[in-house]
């Protein structure tokens, strides 16, 4: 498998953590998002994702060519499916749907407010904006909700005592919500389970300062 990633992109960040979970070998293919304004944008990126984001994952098939999978989502459900041990999904379907829960409220209504993407457009839309102020209002939001909801079903993790696909993609946010200065007193849950993450190499060996290509 290739990953095509970038050591700040919390949505490659992600799937490091997950590929390194499932012990997994991986080649890293990086590509700068900021460079020359993106390598992502280059057409050869933009052919194996239209999108001109990161992450890819380029998965082998044997007497065929490679196929690409693009969205972290995605990408870590077909890594749990293509290799369900050690698992990222509890086998209660409740508790399932919770992990999946947390993970769609980080990536769908807090990640995306402050990819880079977005921040290029504002800059130019509205470039009267505080963007630092719109970081740390929809980041706040997102943890707010994600706090709450927390507190009914953390254990050692954010479901219960096992690692989930919820911490895989906590860790990340919580990751960038410190570099865009937001505070996190209030989410006492949140940083207890990224300070027990921490601790598991698969985390620290997937952490944006231990990527080859950190500036």
């Amino acid at each position: 498998m290739k990953l095509y990633t970038h050591w700040r992109s919390s949505s490659a960040y992600r799937v490091r953590i997950a590929l390194s979970v499932k012990g997994l070998p991986y080649e890293s293919s990086f590509v700068h998002m900021v460079r020359d304004g993106g390598e992502q944008h280059r057409p050869e990126f933009r052919a194996k994702n239209p999108r001109g984001q990161i992450p890819v994952l380029e998965i082998e098939q044997p007497g065929r060519e490679p196929v690409a999978l693009i969205q972290s989502l995605a990408i870590i459900e077909y890594l749990e499916e293509a290799h369900p041990t050690p698992a990222l999904l509890p086998k209660d379907p409740f508790l399932r749907a919770r992990a999946r829960e947390y993970a769609n409220l980080i990536c769908s209504s807090m990640q995306p407010f402050h990819n880079t993407g977005t921040s290029n457009y504002l800059k130019q839309a509205a470039p009267e904006l505080d963007i630092g102020k719109w970081n740390v209002h929809f980041i706040s939001e997102g943890l707010k909700a994600l706090e709450a909801r927390a507190s009914e079903s953390a254990g050692r993790f954010l479901v219960g005592d096992a690692l989930s696909i919820a911490d895989v993609f906590l860790v990340p946010q919580l990751y960038a919500s410190r570099r865009f200065g937001a505070p996190l007193d209030a989410y006492p849950t949140l940083t207890r389970i990224d300070a027990e993450c921490a601790r598991l190499d698969a985390f620290a060996s997937a952490h944006p300062d231990a990527q080859p290509d950190r500036e």
